[in-house]
């Protein structure tokens, strides 16, 4: 029987979900850890009765939108690369509506320069992550459903450390298993 995986890109995002043991993937920051890691679970469980039916992808990003609000979680319409300077699709993710819509842009770093913020924001996102495009890239590939959810963690500006992400996301996590609760009840239980 498929199954729905859930996914997260570190630890402290899933701390939540860990505490409650709802089961999880973690694949690690950045498009090739996500990329190799959700390939992999999905191949494995392929292999199984419990095969892949769906992704659902929860996580913090940046808000590069001036519109964005940091007590929201947004649902992720479309990928785009901002790091990437050939040619790269936008995909669009599919899936019951169930949250605002957003545009997120991937790349492998971690934003805080307002140029860059800036930059990216002028390519029609909303939010920046390090994952969302390797998660869609890959199940594209591979033939699966993927819903994405972020919540706003930072305004990706030159007043966003590293340090002040460490200390914000166990709240974060809090806050996407409250979202989680009142809009995807299916994944807790």
């Amino acid at each position: 029987m498929p199954r729905t995986l859930l996914v997260f890109a570190h630890d402290d995002e899933a701390s939540a979900f860990a505490k409650a043991g709802v089961p999880h993937l973690v694949t690690g920051v950045g498009k090739i850890n996500a990329t190799l890691a959700l390939s992999r679970a999905i191949l494995d469980l392929s292999r199984t009765d419990t095969a892949v039916g769906r992704v659902i992808v929860l996580g913090t990003a940046g808000a590069v939108s001036e519109q964005a609000r940091l007590d929201t979680v947004y649902q992720v319409t479309a990928a785009v690369q901002h790091d990437f300077s050939l040619d790269s699709p936008r995909l669009e993710l599919a899936g019951d509506v169930v949250a605002e819509g957003a545009v997120i842009a991937t790349g492998d770093v971690f934003v805080q320069d307002d140029a860059q913020r800036a930059a990216i924001a002028a390519v029609g996102a909303s939010l920046v992550d390090m994952e969302s495009y390797a998660y869609a890239a890959a199940c594209r590939q591979l033939g699966v459903p993927l819903q994405i959810f972020k919540t706003p963690s930072d305004f990706a500006d030159s007043s966003t450390t590293q340090g002040e992400w460490d200390g914000i996301v166990g709240s974060k996590s809090a806050q996407l298993f409250a979202f989680a609760e009142d809009r995807l009840p299916h994944l807790l239980g």
